[in-house]
């Protein structure tokens, strides 16, 4: 949950430097399971439209997270783009679980030394 609200609160729509593995994953699993409680929830309560609020409440800081993490592996945030090909988007979720560049790239520090 420290990773969630980290994002949330810290890098709302901030799509500079670096986050490491455990950033992204931890905050797309708690976004999931979020997501899934109050789908089912208010789905009960036939209130469809507050999912909808939490979705598009959650689309910035998603992607920002999601594009510093392809940062982290020296990739461009633009990759993001190739989860809407069919098959090729495959190839975006082995980038997102690479491991982290060991140096210094173009998009910083490496987040691993920083923490």
């Amino acid at each position: 949950m420290e990773w969630y609200l980290r994002v949330i609160r810290e890098h709302y729509a901030d799509f500079n430097g670096r986050a490491r593995r455990e950033e992204f994953w931890m905050f797309t699993l708690v976004n999931i399971v979020i997501a899934f409680v109050i789908g089912f929830v208010f789905g009960l309560m036939k209130m469809h439209w507050l999912s909808s609020i939490y979705s598009l409440a959650v689309l910035v800081p998603g992607i920002a997270v999601g594009a510093r993490r392809l940062h982290d592996i020296g990739k461009s945030g633009w990759m993001l783009l190739i989860g809407f090909v069919p098959l090729v988007g495959l190839y975006l979720i082995y980038l997102l679980a690479q491991d982290s560049e060991p140096r210094t790239n173009r998009y910083g520090a490496n987040p691993k030394a920083v923490i």
